[in-house]
C-alpha cells in the first residue's frame, strides 16, 4: 500500500451537517492531469449532476481542473462522507472504463471547509470558478468547458 503521509489528517475530527454548504477539493491519484481530456472531466461532471438530481445535495458550483476538482455543495439529508464516496466510486468506475484501466483514480480523502450559516456563498463560488483563470488555462472562464454555477 502506498504511503499517504497526511491522508489520516483529512479525516481527523471531520463532522458534516445536513443543510450546511461545503467547499470540497479532491485530487486525482498521483496528481495525474487526466482531466486535460475534457471527455473524462465530463464523466465526473455527470456524477456531480447525478447526486444533485438524486436529491442528495444542491450542487452550487464546481470546476474540474486537470488534476483535481473543487465543488461548492449544500448537503440535503446526508453527511458529506457518503456523498464523496459515491462521487469518487462512480466516477472511478466510469472514467476507468472509458480509458480501459483499473485501480485507484482518486487520492484517498478530500479537503472540505464548512461555510458558516448566513455567510454569502457567492464569494466562495467566485473564488472556486476563478481557478482556471489563475492557472492560466484560459483568459475567459466562458472558454473553459468544465465548470458550472447554479446562479449563472
Amino acid at each position: 500500500m502506498p504511503i499517504r503521509p497526511n491522508s489520516h489528517r483529512l479525516r481527523h475530527g471531520r463532522f458534516s451537517e445536513p443543510g450546511r454548504a461545503y467547499m470540497v477539493t479532491t485530487v486525482v491519484h498521483q496528481r495525474m492531469p487526466l482531466f486535460q481530456d475534457w471527455r473524462l472531466g465530463r464523466l465526473l461532471v455527470a456524477e456531480l449532476k447525478r447526486v444533485h438530481d438524486e436529491g442528495q445535495v444542491d450542487s452550487l458550483a464546481f470546476v474540474v481542473m486537470p488534476n483535481h476538482m473543487h465543488w461548492l455543495v449544500q448537503l440535503r439529508n446526508q453527511d458529506l462522507a457518503p456523498v464523496m464516496q459515491t462521487i469518487k466510486s462512480r466516477s472511478t468506475l466510469s472514467i476507468n472504463r472509458a480509458i480501459d484501466r483499473s485501480g485507484a483514480f482518486w487520492q484517498s480523502g478530500y479537503h472540505d471547509r464548512a461555510i458558516r450559516d448566513g455567510e454569502d456563498l457567492r464569494p466562495f463560488a467566485d473564488y472556486l470558478l476563478a481557478n482556471p483563470l489563475r492557472a492560466g488555462l484560459v483568459t475567459d472562464l466562458a472558454d473553459y468547458p468544465l465548470w458550472d454555477a447554479s446562479w449563472l
